[in-house]
This record gives C-alpha cells, structure tokens and sequence, in this order.
C-alpha cells in the first residue's frame, strides 16, 4: 500500500483548492458573461427607438419580444436564464407601468427609485458599522464577519460602501433630472452608461478593499496564512 507523507498530502490539498476556486464563476460570468451585459442594455435601446420612431404602444411592443427572445435564446442555447429571466420580469414590470400611465419617461421610474433606495442603504449601512460592501463580499467568500473585528478592514470596506452608495447616488440625480426634463432618449442612454460600467469601477473599489482586508487580517492573525 502506497503511503503519502504529510508534505505531498499538503500540497495535493492546496492544488484542489486552487482547483476550486478557479471553477467558481467571476461576477461577470453569473451576470451572464460579456453577451449577459450587452443583452440587459438591448431592451432600452429597443423601447427608446421604437418610442421615437412609432410611438409608446410600439416601444411597450417591441421591448417585451426583444425580453422574450433574449430569455428564449438563452434557453435554446443552454447558457445562464438568471439575467435574461431578471431583465425580462424588470422590462415586464416596467412597461406594464409605461402602459398604464401612458408616459415614455416611467418605463424608467422603477430603475430611478430603485438608485435612491441603494444610496440611502449603502450610505445607512456605513453610518451603523455594518457597511454592506464587507458583509455582501464575505457571506460570498465564506468568511463570515471576522472583518469586523479590525479596524482598518471595517475602513476599507466602508470606503467600498461608501463608493456603491456614490454610484446609486450619481444614478438617481442624473436620471431624475433626464425624468423630470422628460428626455426619454437621454434616460436611456444614461441608464446603460450609468449601469454596469460604473457597477463595474463599484467592484473595483470593492475588490481593493476585500484584498487589503484580507492582508490584515492574516497580519493581525485573524485569517490564516496560505499553507498553515
């Protein structure tokens, strides 16, 4: 029988754990990769033409099959329903709105609102010491709250809060303004470029802050050290 020394056993575990931890999905590829991205921005684009070129009724149309045969083409080809089945119920849920109050602008409404309410529990979750860019990271990392027991680590990921609740903040205050000017075509280009771009320069700022946590806390001796 073939025995392993406690060295080989050691390293043989590290390497599945790398292993592991390359198989796990990037936000990007949970949001459906880079098509995932572009996909969430083709309805606006669809109602904002259609509403310029044959009016509300057409956009309400027309953004609803280009939902559908998004969430249908992700079925067919077996790749990720998660954004298209999100960004069919919100483009759903949105023109049912617009249908209703007979106004182009408030198939925005919801995604208006929404950045506000972001900005305010952001910013609210900093202001109790529970910034949510920390607890959001670690609960994703399996690493529980042991963050907030430094510090300097409850600093970072403040910061990184407080950059998210800038970001909602930022989207709310342009796009309300476009509502109120009622400039339906300036909305939709300002909820695509003010989306996952500046979600993303968001995650940035939250990665910066989970690896200059994680660097103290193994320096504090809270986290332990690769290979201990």
């Amino acid at each position: 029988m073939q025995t392993i020394s406690p060295q080989e056993a050691a390293t043989t575990m590290q390497t599945n754990q790398t292993t592991v931890q390359r198989s796990k999905p990037t936000v990007l590829e949970q949001a459906g990769g880079t098509k995932g991205l572009v996909y969430s921005a083709l309805p606006v684009i669809a109602f904002v033409v259609a509403n310029t070129i044959s009016g509300l009724k057409a956009a309400v149309i027309v953004a609803g099959v280009v939902a559908v045969v998004i969430a249908v083409n992700r079925l067919l080809r077996k790749e990720s329903l998660q954004p298209a089945l999100g960004g069919l119920a919100g483009v759903v849920i949105a023109a049912g709105i617009t249908w209703y109050t007979g106004s182009a602008k408030d198939y925005f409404l919801i995604g208006i609102w929404a950045s506000l309410a972001g900005a305010v529990l952001f910013m609210a979750s900093v202001l109790v010491r529970w910034p949510l860019a920390g607890l959001i990271w670690n609960a994703a990392t399996g690493k529980g709250t042991v963050w907030r027991a430094d510090r300097r680590s409850r600093m970072y990921y403040s910061v990184a809060t407080m950059m998210l609740a800038f970001i909602f903040a930022a989207r709310f205050v342009v796009q309300q303004y476009l509502y109120e000017a009622d400039e339906v075509g300036s909305l939709g280009f300002a909820k695509i470029a003010m989306g996952y771009p500046l979600l993303a320069v968001g995650l940035l700022v939250v990665a910066w802050a989970a690896r200059a946590s994680d660097k103290r806390l193994k320096t504090v001796g809270l986290l332990p050290t690769r290979g201990t």
